[in-house]
């Protein structure tokens, strides 16, 4: 039976779908062209189209699309299309999954660690509540959404997710050219706590949560070991054998180049435990930054 996939071009969609099939299972990602084979089918968001035979009697679905949040400087015209195409993208393909005479079981929906807000130094879990901030508007209606589907009887799971580490992309792949220059710093204080996984774990923590059935709701996709953004800072430098600026970039220097992105994605902190994953005896690949970084270089 099928595992569809939303968003199976990115980093994590890409990776998730080879490790799908690694396993014997089938991969059938959602496409906005024309499908190339039966391992695709067209869906578009805009138009609220989606191929509703390809979903029919799906074992899970996975929705991982969303435009880049880190891609560009947020205009406003911008930060309307971050919540239309998680927003609205999740709507659609709710809809169709409520229409179905067999749905699929389970719905692993995105999301991430920005819908707490910045919460400084303390340690949360999944029992903290909705920040502030765009950000954390966001996170919360685009789970508003997925929680929809459990009207048609799918066990619905949101992935809050925080720092993916690829050398393949996402933030840490913007950040390598800059550190292997030796001008890594770190940001504003440098006191704000980063979540992080390893791209491995990611894989492995979305496979476990396909599969196991008491799994359900908002699931920190976070490693045990936050650290602040000057350790990760230190620990990156560390790995790529280069050293790092001793003076942090200022945080009115990061609003003024990056605007928006910087005061709600860089600068706030979330000391973020993955307690679910914990509770329902996941196992990490990585617990500790210098390891998953060693992995991931």
């Amino acid at each position: 039976m099928a595992i569809i996939v939303t968003g199976a071009s990115g980093l994590l969609g890409s990776a998730l779908a080879e490790a799908l099939r690694a396993e014997g299972r089938e991969v059938v990602r959602l496409v906005r062209r024309e499908p190339r084979g039966a391992g695709e089918a067209y869906w578009q968001p805009r138009e609220q189209v989606i191929d509703l035979s390809a979903l029919e009697g799906a074992d899970g679905v996975v929705h991982l699309a969303g435009a880049p949040i880190g891609d560009r400087r947020w205009s406003e015209a911008y930060k309307r299309e971050l919540v239309a195409s998680r927003v609205e993208g999740t709507r659609v393909l709710v809809d169709a999954l409520r229409e179905l005479e067999a749905p699929p079981r389970v719905l692993l929906s995105a999301s991430g660690v920005d819908f707490y807000g910045d919460t400084g130094d303390r340690l949360i879990d999944e029992s903290q509540g909705r920040g502030e901030g765009f950000l954390a508007d966001l996170c919360a209606a685009w789970e508003g959404e997925a929680e929809r589907a459990r009207e048609a009887g799918v066990r619905t799971a949101f992935a809050r997710t925080g720092l993916v580490l690829s050398r393949r992309g996402g933030a840490l792949g913007r950040m390598l050219p800059i550190f292997r220059m030796g001008l890594g710093a770190p940001l504003g204080s440098g006191k704000q706590y980063w979540s992080w996984i390893s791209v491995e774990d990611w894989v492995r923590a979305a496979l476990h949560v396909l599969k196991n059935q008491d799994v359900d709701g908002p699931v920190n996709f976070t490693s045990p070991s936050p650290v602040t953004n000057a350790e990760f800072t230190r620990t990156l430098g560390k790995a790529l054998r280069r050293s790092t600026m001793p003076l942090p970039v200022p945080a009115f220097a990061l609003s003024a180049g990056l605007g928006e992105f910087a005061r709600e994605a860089l600068l706030p902190g979330h000391r973020v435990l993955p307690a679910k994953l914990s509770a329902s005896d996941y196992r990490f690949a990585h617990t500790t930054l210098g390891a998953a970084l060693s992995a991931v270089l």
